[in-house]
């Protein structure tokens, strides 16, 4: 079953690696599961390569703390891929390692220790990964810290994490864009939208069965490439080829509404035509879900018309609210997270409330709590009987 995963891309020049930083190198990586189990393996990607990746080496341990590079030497375990130690993931593949002994529970943190031989001419990463990772020379990957390692603030080539345990349990992926990656989150807090709606579902037990699987990614649009592929190319690979996924929420949309009048003003065909655009990608995602028998549910797209980044006319917020109107349509979705209404400002519509708002169009803290809440009832009520 899928504990954690994050979705990939190639990352901007500002948030890759320094060229060499992985050259003989190991990278810790710290990592936040959302379900428990008596075995772990985990993936490792090289869907954006262009090249073979080679790791020679491969463990996974408890960490001391979730910001800092100390394991637990006494959990420390080796990971084996197809029984060697070591791995060539061809160019645009992923490799799941072999099953390892390892007791692990929901909420716990896991640290995942790779050795590169050499860096990737083109690396395959999640930049938004509001969590430290650790870069340190040579093949230090059992080592019970690495107080020299280059800290930095992404994910590389590592894109989820496998638990084993019980039949009935089902994964939720969450496809989104920043809003869902947690903009506005200090790092290494697990203050995401998606971290406090796993929490609120282990919280029950009703409910403490499911994972929560982030697939946000900064940026991210629905139709159109921008900061990593559309949601709609990514959606095979992010939804339907994760473990065990049983449900899927989307919550995307807001930068392809933003980004058609960020620079000059569109034609009210151009909107009607993103509307049905958009609309139409909802609902090839419907369909090849609920051909897997995946639960398709809608989230609502938030307001953002006080955002000094898009600055939304009229005619968007119309857009908007037409797309919200086809979410919220019975038949279109399996079931619907209406977070527009939960944090629209009620005297001003097209703004969030104040009480949850960031900056216009990320929410602050408390908004993703609102978040979390609001889609933890949804699952609850559907989980019941």
């Amino acid at each position: 079953m899928g504990a954690w995963a994050s979705s990939q891309q190639v990352p901007e020049p500002n948030n890759a690696l320094p060229t060499g930083a992985l050259d003989d190198a190991t990278l810790r990586q710290i990592v936040r599961l959302t379900l428990g189990g008596s075995q772990v393996r985990v993936r490792v990607s090289n869907v954006f390569g262009v090249t073979p990746l080679v790791i020679t080496s491969a463990r996974v341990a408890r960490p001391v703390a979730i910001d800092r590079a100390a394991i637990d030497p006494a959990t420390d375990r080796a990971l084996s891929f197809a029984g060697r130690p070591g791995v060539t993931i061809p160019a645009g593949a992923e490799i799941t390692s072999d099953p390892l002994a390892l007791e692990v529970s929901a909420l716990d943190s896991l640290a995942v220790s790779l050795h590169f031989a050499s860096t990737p001419s083109v690396q395959t990463s999640h930049p938004g990964s509001r969590a430290t990772s650790y870069v340190a020379r040579g093949d230090r990957t059992g080592a019970a810290d690495l107080p020299d390692a280059l800290r930095v603030d992404h994910w590389y080539n590592l894109s989820g994490v496998d638990v084993l345990g019980a039949d009935d349990r089902v994964a939720i992926a969450v496809i989104g864009d920043s809003i869902t990656d947690g903009y506005g989150v200090t790092a290494n807090s697990n203050r995401r939208w998606t971290d406090g709606f796993a929490e609120r579902l282990q919280a029950s037990p009703a409910t403490a069965r499911l994972s929560v699987l982030n697939h946000g990614l900064g940026g991210n649009r629905v139709l159109l490439d921008g900061l990593g592929p559309n949601a709609l190319a990514r959606f095979e690979r992010d939804v339907l080829g994760q473990t065990g996924v049983g449900y899927f929420i989307i919550m995307e949309g807001v930068n392809d509404l933003g980004g058609l009048t960020r620079e000059r003003p569109a034609s009210p065909q151009q909107q009607a035509d993103l509307v049905h655009s958009v609309t139409a990608a909802y609902a090839q995602m419907v369909e090849r879900a609920r051909a897997r028998g995946i639960v398709a549910i809608g989230a609502t797209i938030t307001p953002f018309s006080g955002s000094d980044y898009y600055r939304p006319p009229a005619e968007t917020e119309a857009s908007r609210n037409a797309i919200n109107a086809w979410i919220r349509t019975p038949g279109n979705f399996d079931a619907v997270i209406d977070l527009d209404a939960v944090m629209r400002d009620p005297g001003n519509p097209s703004r969030l409330r104040p009480e949850v708002d960031n900056d216009g169009l990320h929410p602050s803290i408390a908004g993703y709590q609102t978040m979390a809440e609001a889609a933890a009832e949804v699952i609850s009520r559907i989980q019941q009987p």
